[in-house]
């Protein structure tokens, strides 16, 4: 089948347009690029703001970042792109941008909560969030190689947003719903409070999403007993990449983890049996700690 290039590149305008005008990228932030064949890639230009290109302005290189076709120069962090390509080849568009509310996450490195509105299980699950790296090089396209197989959207620490799909527009939207949701859970957290399904909601959820064809690794079986809500997919990669929760608590524990999670440790059993036989463990070791405290300071 041809490919009409030209639509293309009409395309990949109208997605920059959208993302300059919903504050994705400020001046000539962000970039674009779509696959049109083995060995060709459109891709936006470099220093130039996505609100404005014109089909005229974007250019081809080849899998190796080479510019082989356009009168402006493509952009610096091609081979980011290239990257996603080579390790997801069904692929056929990525989009990087700095959307502001996700990319608040990517500067504070806090994991994105889960299990909190029914469109964003659906659509992309656990979002990753990979170790810095200078922009541009190909240190920086290797950040996203432990994650890309299994989601569509990548949060850049310190820097923006990946996203890619079966087209510009699909790719661009992982992008548009993160961002909302990140937005939606910084004014809940303005409020105070962030509520979590339970377990039984959830995992209705993952049952939908894979009858509907969405590919979620909750779904298989080594993600069988893991704790659903609790971002168990990309947390090995904390350490690496400096994530960790600091400003949104840890929802209720689901599943294995659930359990262990239930274990008391030997100190807390010493204090439960010090109890008066209400069965709040809990409250007996707060007042014990909070006694030592004041001794202490005493």
């Amino acid at each position: 089948m041809m490919v009409n290039t030209h639509r293309i590149k009409q395309d990949i305008c109208e997605i920059g347009q959208r993302i300059y005008n919903k504050g994705f990228a400020a001046a000539n932030d962000g970039n674009i690029t779509v696959r049109v064949g083995d060995n060709e890639i459109l891709c936006t230009p470099t220093m130039q703001c996505k609100g404005f290109l014109k089909p005229d302005d974007i250019a081809t290189i080849d899998m190796n970042g080479k510019q082989i076709a356009g009168r402006k120069p493509r952009s610096s962090e091609a081979l980011l792109h290239l990257e996603i390509y080579r390790q997801r080849p069904e692929v056929k568009s990525v989009v990087h941008c700095h959307p502001p509310h996700a990319t608040a996450f990517a500067v504070a490195r806090e994991p994105i909560p889960q299990c909190v509105l029914p469109e964003v299980e659906v659509f992309l699950g656990d979002v990753p969030i990979t170790r810095y790296e200078t922009p541009g090089g190909q240190a920086f396209a290797d950040t996203i190689r432990p994650f890309v197989e299994r989601t569509n959207v990548i949060i850049l620490a310190n820097h923006g947003t990946v996203s890619y799909g079966e087209n510009v527009e699909r790719a661009y939207w992982w992008t548009e719903v993160l961002d909302a949701y990140c937005r939606i859970l910084l004014l809940a957290k303005s409020l105070g409070h962030v509520a979590y399904f339970t377990e039984d909601k959830q995992r209705e959820l993952l049952q939908l999403k894979q009858k509907w064809g969405f590919a979620d690794p909750r779904n298989t079986p080594e993600y069988e007993n893991c704790d659903i809500c609790a971002n168990d997919v990309f947390r090995e990669s904390w350490a690496a990449s400096g994530v960790e929760r600091r400003a949104f608590p840890e929802p209720p524990p689901m599943g294995r983890r659930a359990a262990v999670s239930k274990t008391v440790s030997p100190s807390e059993s010493s204090v439960a049996k010090k109890s008066d036989g209400n069965g709040d463990a809990m409250e007996q070791l707060i007042k014990t700690i909070t006694e030592r405290v004041m001794a202490e300071i005493a």
